[in-house]
């Protein structure tokens, strides 16, 4: 197979608007397409700027909605998704305010959801204690609060908790 032409700048940006307006995506998402359209840097800086001035690129809305997807869908927790948009490189600001849109009481519930129904599957494990290290630890990997996990595996632990 052949390689492709790079494309020109403007061409390049109609494809970036495309790619845009078919799902949010992070600077840095959008960067690497326009590198793989055969853009050099001055000219990828130059489009993303253009992307976000029609904003077709916005990284807060992007954080918002791919922290609130993460919790929703994956039910992930605050750790986990900070980590991952680090790794998208979010900016601190985009990444805090993120994580503030999500509630705090369908976070409560939605740990105290799974808690339950990783206590309920590990139920055939006779020792105690080996059944709160391994909810704790799921939920831990999970991506919630190591404080928030310990109160809520006492409280499963409990026998008032088992209904």
């Amino acid at each position: 197979m052949l390689p492709r032409k790079p494309l020109n700048p403007d061409q390049a940006l109609q494809k970036a608007r495309q790619y845009c307006a078919y799902q949010e995506r992070s600077h840095s998402e959008v960067k690497e397409k326009l590198y793989s359209l055969g853009l050099r840097k001055n000219e990828v800086e130059q489009v993303l700027t253009q992307l976000i001035e029609e904003d077709y690129c916005n990284e807060e809305r992007f954080a918002e909605l791919f922290a609130g997807g993460k919790f929703r869908m994956k039910q992930w927790g605050k750790i986990k998704i900070r980590h991952a948009l680090q790794e998208k490189r979010i900016s601190e600001y985009c990444i805090k305010k993120a994580l503030r849109a999500i509630s705090e009481e369908d976070y409560s519930k939605t740990l105290e959801k799974i808690a339950n129904q990783r206590w309920e599957s590990v139920k055939t494990e006779k020792n105690i204690f080996t059944r709160m290290a391994k909810t704790r630890d799921y939920l831990m990997q999970k991506g919630y609060e190591s404080e928030l996990v310990s109160k809520i595996v006492q409280h499963l632990k409990s026998p008032d908790a088992l209904s």
